[in-house]
């Protein structure tokens, strides 16, 4: 009985930790699409069709409810997945939603009109691609009004966490912090809008200063996996738990045991 959770690389392993940690009972089937990673500078259309194969693969092996905890595949992929057909019985959920609710005050599940919220000026840091796909802008639209959302496209720093280069990384993170405080000087609050940022997200905040609240993915989608299991039952699948991966096996359980600081083993998809 397995939760399915899809990420281009390794970032989705924060969220995957999150999860693990807030719902101990539930097995979860981690599937990193290595050979393809990054998502962040390709197409639209093509980060559409590998999402596809891998949420696919996910419900072929007994995984019913499967997690996007990628943002890019969120953006580009997971709207177009539902609009064709999910398979009855099948969900697929994305990364977005639990982190506007949080930024907006909202409850799982409010629906009600757009409103005034207390956060006015809000940084994005994103891959690319998330960032043109103006994804978040465009879920936030449907819960806020009055939110200034200036994005930064943080290019290079998936690269580095992947290859482990974190002292590269962080160099990128200081930098992009810097660039998009050049364009808002003064965010209240920013978010981190892909699931490998967690990762640095202690260098975001020093970058960013102690008066931003920076809002980061894991810990919310852990949240609002519960609750959603709580309220469908149903959705736990029958597969077996465990890591996959279309890259490396040897090098991807190398990289996600430095990153979780446990021992990770990853089987070929």
């Amino acid at each position: 009985m397995s939760v399915g959770i899809f990420d281009s690389g390794l970032g989705g392993l924060t969220v995957l930790d999150a999860v693990a940690k807030r719902l101990p009972d539930v097995p979860f089937l981690y599937y990193a699409d290595s050979a393809n990673a990054p998502y962040g500078v390709r197409e639209p259309d093509d980060v559409y069709q590998l999402t596809k194969t891998a949420v696919r693969w996910l419900w072929d092996n007994g995984c019913d409810l499967v997690i996007l905890a990628c943002n890019t595949a969120s953006a580009a992929g997971l709207r177009r997945i539902q609009e064709e057909g999910v398979p009855p019985g099948k969900r697929v959920l994305g990364v977005f939603v639990p982190l506007i609710e949080a930024l907006t005050e909202r409850q799982w599940g409010d629906n009600s009109p757009p409103r005034e919220v207390a956060v006015k000026h809000v940084a994005l840091f994103a891959t690319p691609a998330t960032v043109r796909s103006r994804a978040f802008q465009r879920e936030l639209a449907f819960r806020a009004i009055g939110v200034d959302v200036e994005a930064q496209a943080c290019g290079g720093v998936v690269d580095a966490i992947e290859e482990g280069d974190l002292i590269l990384a962080e160099a990128l993170v200081r930098s992009h912090v810097d660039a998009l405080k050049r364009k808002m000087p003064e965010p209240e609050a920013a978010i981190l809008g892909c699931t490998h940022y967690p990762m640095l997200e202690e260098t975001f905040q020093e970058a960013l200063g102690p008066k931003v609240e920076v809002f980061s993915q894991a810990n919310l989608v852990a949240s609002s996996l519960a609750d959603y299991l709580e309220r469908h039952p149903n959705m736990l699948g029958g597969g077996a738990a465990g890591f996959v991966t279309t890259g490396d096996p040897r090098k991807v359980s190398d990289r996600a045991t430095q990153f979780l600081r446990r021992q990770i083993a990853f089987t070929a998809v």
